[in-house]
C-alpha cells in the first residue's frame, strides 16, 4: 500500500498541472481557454431572490455569450457561501456556507453550462464532531479534505480538518494542534492556537499545508464592531502548520503572526516553498524546506500597515515568478515578482473596484479574473464611486492588466460574488455548443 502510495506522490509531482494556479496538482487540467467560471455568490437582503447561488458565466472569446451569465442556480437561504473546490476528477464542484455548515455538491460534469445541485451535507457539524464553518474544499486522491474556521462549542477558532469520499461519505477528522495537545507536532515558536483557514498539498514533499484565521464569533461579526474590540481582535490565528500527507498527522507548527490566509505552493519540480499573506499585518510571509526542515520569514511589505489594505486572495504563476495580491479595503491588484522568494519586488497595482478579494488566473496567466466579495457583514455598502460588488475579467501581457468586462452583480440582481472556479467542455471530452442556453435554475 506505502509503494503505490509513493508511486502516485512521484506520478503526479512530476505531471500533473491545473488549470488555475492556485488547484490542487491532483486535478484533471483544462487544456486551452476555458469556457465558463463558476461563481459562488452570496444571497443579500433585497437583492434578487435573497439566496446563496452558483452563477455561471460564459468566458470564451468566441462564444456568443461572452460574457454573459448563462446559468443561475439558487439552493434556498443564505449559508454565508464562501468557498468551493472540485474534486480530483473535476466533476463535481463542493460549495459551503460558513454559517449553516450546509456543503453544496454540484454536478458541472453532466451540462457544463448549467450545473445541477447533486447533494446537499447537513450533518456536517454532526459527523465531524464539532467542526464548524467549512472552508477550503481540497482536492485529494478520492478525497475530498475540508478545512473548518471554528467549532460548536465556543465557536471560537479552534477547529479541525475534515476528510470525505468524492462522494460526500465522512472519513475522518483531524484537529489543529494546540497547546495542550500537540498531537505530536514541533512547536518552533510562540503560538500554538489550533486555529484553521486554507489547506495546501506539496504531493513531491508528502506534506500538507495549513493557515489560520477566526472563528465563528468574529467572522459572523460586523466589522466595525470587530475591530473596535480588543477581545475580538485577539482571536485571530498566528500559526501555519505541516502536516504528514500520508498519515494525516501534524508535523510541526510555524509562527506567522497576524492571521495568514490563502495559501500558494510553488509548481516547480525543485521549488519547496509556499506563500501566504497575512490580513492584519499585510506582510507576505515564506513558508521553506532548508535542511530538510520547514521555516517560515517574512519576506515582505505589502502597502501601508497604517492604512489597513488588508491582503486577501493570492495567486501565483504558473513559472513561480509572480504573485499577485489582492488587498480588500483599497481595492487593488498588486503584482511581486518573486523570482528570488526571499526578496518580493512591487512591480505594479491596479485599481479593480471599490474592494476586491478573489482572483483567479490562467495556467498561462494572460487572463485575470476577479470579484469583490469578502464576507456579508464586512462588505462595504457604498461605493465612492467605484465598482462595488462585481466580476471582472482582465487581459495581462505580463506588464498592464486591460480590462475585457464587467459584470454587475448588483445591477443583475444576484447578490454578492465570491469565489471562482474555471469550467470547460473539453475536460469532459465534450464539444462546445454553437450557441449558449441561458438556464435559471431557481
Amino acid at each position: 500500500m506505502l509503494r503505490i502510495f509513493s508511486l502516485a506522490v512521484l506520478f503526479v509531482s512530476q505531471i500533473s498541472l491545473a488549470d488555475e494556479t492556485c488547484m490542487s496538482p491532483y486535478m484533471a487540467k483544462i487544456v486551452g481557454q476555458e469556457d465558463f467560471v463558476y461563481v459562488w455568490t452570496l444571497g443579500v437582503e433585497g437583492i434578487g431572490d435573497e439566496q446563496d447561488k452558483l452563477v455561471t458565466i460564459a468566458v470564451n472569446p468566441n462564444d456568443e455569450n461572452y460574457g454573459e451569465v448563462v446559468a443561475s442556480l439558487s439552493v434556498g437561504g443564505r449559508n454565508e457561501a464562501h468557498h468551493s473546490g472540485f474534486t480530483d476528477d473535476r466533476r463535481y464542484l463542493w460549495a459551503s456556507g460558513l454559517d449553516t455548515n450546509r456543503i453544496f455538491i454540484f454536478d458541472v460534469h453532466t451540462d457544463p453550462d448549467k450545473p445541477r445541485l447533486h447533494k446537499t451535507i447537513d450533518d456536517f457539524v454532526e459527523k465531524t464532531g464539532g467542526v464548524v464553518g467549512p472552508h477550503t474544499s481540497y482536492a485529494l486522491p478520492g478525497r475530498m479534505m475540508l478545512t473548518g474556521l471554528s467549532n460548536n462549542k465556543d465557536h471560537g477558532g479552534v477547529t479541525a480538518l475534515a476528510e470525505y469520499t468524492n462522494e460526500g461519505d465522512y472519513i475522518a477528522t483531524y484537529w489543529m494542534p494546540k497547546d495542550g495537545d500537540l498531537q505530536g507536532a514541533v512547536k518552533s515558536g510562540k503560538y500554538a492556537d489550533g486555529y484553521g483557514y486554507d489547506l495546501r498539498a506539496l504531493p513531491r514533499r508528502n506534506i500538507m499545508v495549513t493557515s489560520s484565521f477566526t472563528g465563528w464569533n468574529n467572522y459572523m461579526m460586523n466589522l466595525g464592531e470587530m475591530m473596535a474590540s480588543p477581545e475580538a481582535m485577539a482571536q485571530f490565528g498566528n500559526t501555519v502548520v505541516i502536516w504528514d500527507l500520508h498519515t494525516r498527522k501534524p508535523k510541526k507548527i510555524l509562527d506567522v503572526p497576524g492571521a495568514p490566509l490563502e495559501i500558494r505552493c510553488a509548481w516547480g519540480a525543485n521549488n519547496n516553498y509556499c506563500f501566504t499573506t497575512t490580513a492584519l499585518t499585510s506582510e507576505i510571509w515564506l513558508i521553506y524546506e532548508e535542511d530538510n526542515d520547514w521555516h517560515s520569514k517574512k519576506v515582505a511589505d505589502i502597502g501601508d500597515v497604517s492604512k489597513i489594505p488588508l491582503p486577501v486572495d493570492i495567486s501565483i504563476t504558473s513559472d513561480d515568478n509572480l504573485l499577485w495580491v489582492d488587498t480588500w479595503n483599497d481595492g487593488l491588484a498588486r503584482l511581486f515578482d518573486i523570482s528570488d522568494p526571499f526578496k518580493p519586488v512591487e512591480l505594479m497595482n491596479e485599481s479593480i473596484g471599490e474592494q476586491i478579494n478573489m482572483i483567479s488566473q490562467s495556467w498561462d496567466g494572460k487572463r485575470v479574473y476577479f470579484t469583490s466579495s469578502l464576507l456579508a457583514n464586512w462588505d462595504k455598502t457604498q461605493s465612492t464611486g467605484k465598482d462595488l460588488q462585481y466580476f471582472k475579467i482582465y487581459d495581462f501581457d505580463g506588464k498592464r492588466l486591460e480590462h475585457k468586462l464587467t459584470v454587475d452583480f448588483i445591477e443583475q440582481q444576484l447578490g454578492y460574488p465570491h469565489q471562482m472556479r474555471f469550467g470547460a467542455y473539453s475536460l469532459y471530452g465534450l464539444r462546445r455548443p454553437m450557441s449558449a442556453r441561458f438556464a435559471s435554475n431557481q
